[in-house]
């Protein structure tokens, strides 16, 4: 078995590969949107302006314990250049500002104070990291959808494109719901900055998931969804694949559910399993991760996808959207609470470290991870890479087995 299964570090790598059709089917298996007439306009602004611009001025309120938070800017629509940035104030910006006053295109920088303190290396170069850790994931998505899906975010967008996405307009933020990636924290926390909780902690599960507190943006018009992804910072927080799928497995069919066990166990063992018992083929409890994966990569599977396992490239349509902000689960408190600040939440609120659900059982990591694909053959982890592909290309994940090509 390979290294662990990470983010590679440095530039990344590319990877020539010949996608199967039904690896294209899996990715666009969706109606042909209709061309738009008027693209929209992306933001000049971007994380080098935050990083050259406001750097000193936020470590040293860091470092004093009077943090005021900075809004978090898009590129447009490719990497920012180092050269001919903003200059650093101007006499037409207001020295201070809050998220109600940002406008719709250009959510201004605070400007005071910006060149007045020599800030610790330490902080300083945490920060950097960040930020070119975002300049690289940005530019890799951009590369993968230019090479593999041309011509893709020309197309008009459409509802389907937005459905799993959450709106939070006080802070001007779009949220896509990753399972498996940390997403029901991050509903708690879109409830706090949405003012409908005071703390993370308070929130209950039930809340998170059947609550319906939050907005979905394809509850909007046409025209209110366009305004949103025009001026709105987008966010993916995502994971590595074959972990996610790991961890959807155990949470789903390891673990009591009446739902999952009834609408994916029960035809799963009846297709998979050539000596089913009459208990299993009524409860549909008991579904092996090898019959798990079978049903996964069976074209003619005998029941539908569920956005738990389902790729983040069809679940967020990236190519499409062009996000600004993507995290990891991997980095997932330091992502979250980077791009928290940036959008100028409250002080106090941090991401939340609790597991949501069975909090005594331990995580899904690397080591669990490796010990459910070991019970798969050769062929079969490798018809499962071949599913997750898009996402390992476009994401910067290593391949999490030697023997896979």
């Amino acid at each position: 078995m390979s290294s662990p299964l990470s983010e590679r570090s440095g530039e990344p790598v590319e990877r020539e590969r010949i996608i199967c059709s039904r690896e294209i089917i899996l990715w666009e298996g969706q109606p042909s949107p209709q061309p738009v007439n008027n693209p929209p306009e992306l933001s000049n602004l971007c994380l080098d302006d935050i990083c050259n611009e406001s750097i000193n001025r936020r470590v040293k309120a860091l470092t004093s314990n009077r943090y005021e938070p900075q809004p978090y800017h898009r590129c447009k629509g490719r990497i920012c250049p180092r050269t001919g940035r903003q200059k650093a104030s101007s006499p037409n910006n207001p020295k201070d500002v809050t998220s109600s006053q940002f406008t719709k295109n250009h959510r201004k920088l605070l400007r005071s104070g910006l060149h007045s303190v020599d800030p610790p290396g330490q902080i300083q170069d945490s920060f950097r990291q960040m930020t070119d850790a975002q300049h690289s994931r940005q530019k890799l998505m951009r590369e993968v959808c230019a090479k593999y899906r041309s011509g893709t975010s020309k197309l008009s967008i459409s509802r389907m494109h937005v459905s799993r996405i959450y709106v939070e307009d006080k802070h001007k933020l779009l949220y896509c719901e990753v399972p498996k990636a940390g997403c029901s924290n991050w509903k708690r926390v879109l409830m706090v900055l949405q003012g409908l909780a005071s703390t993370t902690g308070a929130i209950q599960h039930d809340e998170v998931h059947y609550g319906n507190h939050l907005k979905r943006l394809d509850s909007f018009n046409q025209k209110e969804i366009n305004q949103r992804l025009n001026s709105y910072t987008k966010v993916l927080f995502l994971r590595e694949p074959f972990e996610r799928l790991v961890s959807a497995f155990r949470d789903k069919f390891e673990s009591p559910n009446s739902y999952y066990h009834t609408v994916f166990g029960k035809p799963i063992i009846s297709r998979y399993r050539s000596n089913a018992t009459a208990k299993a083929l009524r409860t549909g409890a008991g579904v092996t991760f090898k019959e798990f994966v079978q049903y996964l990569l069976d074209v003619h599977r005998p029941v539908g996808m569920d956005i738990h396992w389902e790729p983040v490239g069809h679940l967020c349509s990236p190519c499409q959207l062009d996000y600004d902000f993507i995290g990891k689960f991997e980095t997932l408190e330091e992502d979250a609470n980077f791009l928290l600040r940036n959008i100028g939440a409250p002080s106090n609120l941090t991401f939340p470290s609790f597991k949501d659900r069975n909090p005594n059982a331990e995580r899904t990591s690397l080591e669990i991870t490796k010990k459910y694909f070991s019970l798969l053959n050769v062929s079969e982890r490798q018809r499962a890479y071949d599913f997750y592909y898009m996402d390992y290309l476009m994401f910067n994940y290593s391949k999490p087995f030697k023997d896979l090509h």
